[in-house]
């Protein structure tokens, strides 16, 4: 239990370095460059990641990588701000925290993972703390926006299900790094044909692009690939959803906006689903509902004694076990002498109370 909470901290890691992304990339970066933002995220996020593993693709992995980077990376950069900006901040966050469902159902069918009732009980209570939280009221919604967020969220969610089926062939900085680069590289002649020459970049965005590179991006993807490796995926899935969670904290910590009573309500309940899907969670529930159903000891019954506990008594010698005769005593072969009297019954003394008025 100990290890699998460990994993979930650091699965914990993406989520919420993905919830910052958004304040830096609003605050620091240029905007109108949507696909030139996300090459300038991936590529030397992956070149760092390359540069401690050490290792380049081979074999499959060559076809494998550019698969993994187009769906995780470059497709999904790309949609994502298309849907942020053709749809209410809620809107995309809502469709987008539908991801954990989407996820159990590409494991169930592609790595035999059978969603558990908690993960999908977790996964519905979580998805309405979202819409508490990011809903504000009737907006426009553009048919083309909701369809961007619906292919960001299933091309993603079929990536990482990819990844986690795939992961035992290498190790996961590796593997993670290819699928930065790959992304980035097919990032690259899309954003120089629709966007043209890339953005003029100062201090702040100087700044804000490492940090979106090392943390939101290299750190972040290194420790969302190493939790698939060894959780499972409705789980995985479920921890995302600190992502909007972490969004509304930064707002109200650093941008000053107050915190509604329904927004708390709504990341409370994003919490419980959270805790709901954890695999340790599961079993504490199974433990407590043991104990609860457990009979209790009957009340007359004598409480265990040190001797019981260690273990059956060894056996008694013959001259121990026989009855002694009335007015006679007996000496026992350890040499121990026991008297036995006639208005005793016969049982030598010392003999233990429940035997003595067992007849």
């Amino acid at each position: 239990m100990e290890a699998t909470f460990r994993w979930a901290l650091v699965t914990a890691i993406a989520p919420v370095a993905w919830g910052t992304n958004y304040f830096v990339t609003h605050q620091f970066l240029p905007s109108g460059y949507p696909l030139y933002g996300a090459a300038i995220r991936a590529l030397p996020a992956g070149l760092l990641l390359l540069l401690v593993s050490g290792k380049r693709p081979r074999g499959s992995w060559w076809w494998k990588s550019l698969v993994l980077g187009t769906l995780n990376m470059s497709a999904f950069f790309a949609l994502i701000y298309l849907a942020a900006q053709l749809l209410p901040t809620g809107v995309a966050s809502t469709v987008m925290a539908t991801s954990p469902v989407v996820m159990m159902l590409l494991a169930w069918a592609l790595l035999s993972e059978r969603p558990r009732i908690p993960h999908l009980a977790g996964a519905g209570i979580g998805i309405a703390g979202v819409c508490l939280m990011l809903f504000t009221g009737v907006a426009a919604v553009g048919v083309l926006g909701v369809l961007a967020s619906i292919a960001a969220m299933v091309m993603s969610s079929f990536g990482y299900v990819l990844a986690k089926r795939w992961s035992e062939e290498v190790d996961v900085l590796s593997s993670t790094s290819w699928q930065l680069i790959a992304g980035g590289v097919v990032l690259v002649p899309f954003a120089v044909v629709v966007e043209g020459a890339p953005p003029a970049l100062e201090g702040p965005a100087i700044l804000g692009f490492a940090y979106v590179t090392v943390v939101a991006t290299a750190l972040a993807f290194a420790a969302w690939f190493a939790g698939l490796r060894h959780l499972p995926a409705g789980t995985v899935g479920l921890v995302g959803l600190l992502n909007p969670v972490t969004g509304v904290l930064l707002g109200t910590t650093v941008a000053g906006e107050a915190l509604t009573a329904r927004q708390l309500c709504g990341l409370v309940l994003v919490l419980l689903g959270i805790l709901l899907g954890q695999p340790g969670a599961a079993r504490l529930a199974a433990l407590v509902r043991g104990r609860a159903g457990r009979p209790s000891s009957p009340a007359g019954a004598a409480p265990a004694t040190a001797a019981s506990a260690a273990g059956p008594s060894p056996p008694r010698s013959s001259t121990t076990t026989t009855s002694a005769r009335p007015g006679t005593c007996q000496r026992p072969q350890d040499g121990h002498r026991h008297r036995g009297h006639a208005g005793s019954g016969g049982h030598p003394q010392g003999t233990p109370s429940w035997a003595r008025n067992s007849n």
